[in-house]
């Protein structure tokens, strides 16, 4: 039995109810009827239920499915979607810095710092991939199995007890290719295979693109197999005739996840020292398939990375510029700054991610933004952007491992301003080469697709 994931009604149903609560709307009357009728909570970890259900069952959460969309959000006001409403709630909105915009050309970053932001990207994913999906206990007891705790390599199987393993097992699609001594290149992976979209994205329309240019690279450009969570659900309701952007709200329990996060960091490469505008690009982008803190935590992640592009910003600095493009009154917000006040009172980062976890796990879902953004900040802000520091810090805080990874190792890398600055132990079994299904880029070494970012960087 094919049990395709993310798309089944019965499991969406539960993912919505936890939204809704999220959201500021109350869901009580409509799950007190799901459960009535034998509706079961969402699947834990994984994407789908291990049994079909009843087409009574999967009729019934259709229909609440749409009965929850409608109920009002007392979030509103403070978490609007439209990228008007939230330039008017960010007072300290970024203006572009630096020197002016040329006729001839933009600033943009060398293509040393362009090939380590690239490469911290795969770096922190690849470091990510063994453990994503374990819980936070099981990180860390693997990782001290091996001698490795705190996290300073790649995860390994070598020393790790059988019966340990047997507990907390490998990411089954990952194993074979992401721990230590199976590494042979960069392999396939979704926080990757955004950025080269995006790069393709740039290429065939500028800066200009619209949504539905996005949507109608997406359709060409991405296997469905390689989607996941919310860009699952937005490609299922392109098919069915859905228009951007109500492919982000129909029927999509997931438009406040990490998915809009994870293809931000072109549009931060590509507009060095305009915050602004790089947010502007990364909304476009997300609200294919996310909605409010979905939406801010890609706009946050551009605007840092857009500070960073300059080379003239630390860290922390950077981080101040991308909460400026966030609601203040956001659950986004209000979560950062609580993460970024843990990483400078805490000297270990175990207890900065312990109260993390106190205070999100028990109400977020593992690849929700809002958590997950928060741990990057308190990750890249504990390790002042040291690379080795900040991917080991953001794996080992949990959740979505690999991704969070991604973007940590993206503006590490990027701050550090060459290859070089990274260690080799982290870059040399990386072999310069990605594996990829997107477009022709299978292969592709990250030297050239520091060239290629340049390219689209310094275009008119």
């Amino acid at each position: 039995m094919l049990r395709l994931t993310w798309v089944q009604p019965e499991d969406l149903l539960g993912h919505e109810l936890r939204q809704a609560r999220l959201d500021g709307r109350e869901p009580a009357a409509i799950e007190a009827r799901w459960r009535a009728a034998g509706g079961a909570d969402a699947p834990e970890r994984a994407g789908a239920s291990a049994g079909r259900a009843s087409r009574y069952l999967r009729l019934l959460a259709e229909d609440l499915l749409d009965e929850l969309a409608d109920l009002p959000s007392a979030l509103a006001e403070d978490e609007p979607t439209d990228l008007t409403a939230i330039r008017s709630l960010c007072a300290h909105w970024p203006q572009p810095s630096g020197a002016p915009r040329r006729a001839a050309g933009r600033p943009a970053p060398g293509p040393d710092a362009l090939e380590a932001a690239w490469l911290g990207r795969a770096i922190g994913c690849l470091l990510g991939k063994p453990v994503e999906k374990l819980p936070l206990d099981g990180i860390r007891a693997l990782a001290r199995a091996s001698g490795n705790w705190p996290l300073a390599g790649y995860f390994t199987a070598r020393g790790v007890p059988g019966a340990l393993l047997d507990r907390y097992p490998w990411n089954r699609r990952s194993a074979a290719t992401c721990l230590a001594e199976n590494i042979d290149g960069m392999p396939e992976d979704d926080d990757l295979n955004y950025p080269l979209l995006n790069l393709l994205l740039l290429r065939r329309h500028g800066r200009s693109f619209s949504t539905a240019d996005v949507a109608r690279l997406w359709l060409d450009e991405l296997p469905p197999g390689r989607t996941f969570t919310a860009e699952r659900i937005a490609l299922r309701n392109l098919l069915t005739g859905i228009e951007p952007p109500h492919t982000a709200r129909h029927r999509n329990p997931f438009r406040e996840w990490i998915g809009a996060l994870i293809r931000a960091d072109v549009h931060g490469w590509t507009n060095a020292g305009d915050p602004g505008a790089a947010a502007e690009q990364a909304h476009r982008d997300a609200v294919l398939t996310h909605t409010a803190n979905g939406v801010y935590a890609a706009m946050f992640t551009a605007a840092v990375i857009a500070a960073a592009a300059t080379g003239t910003e630390d860290v922390h600095a950077c981080l101040r510029t991308g909460l400026t493009v966030v609601p203040p009154r956001s659950r986004l917000a209000l979560a950062i700054a609580h993460a970024l006040r843990l990483a400078g009172t805490h000297e270990h980062f175990d207890d900065v991610v312990d109260e993390l976890h106190a205070v999100h796990a028990p109400t977020h879902h593992w690849v929700h933004a809002v958590p997950n953004t928060a741990l990057i900040a308190a990750a890249l802000a504990h390790a002042d952007g040291d690379p080795t520091g900040s991917v080991c810090r953001a794996v080992s805080g949990g959740w979505d491992t690999d991704s969070n990874g991604a973007t940590a190792g993206s503006v590490a890398g990027l701050l550090a301003g060459s290859p070089a600055a990274l260690p080799d132990r982290w870059r040399a079994p990386l072999k310069n080469r990605l594996a990829t299904t997107v477009a022709d880029f299978d292969g592709v070494g990250f030297d050239t697709l520091a060239h290629l970012t340049r390219l689209e960087a310094t275009r008119p």
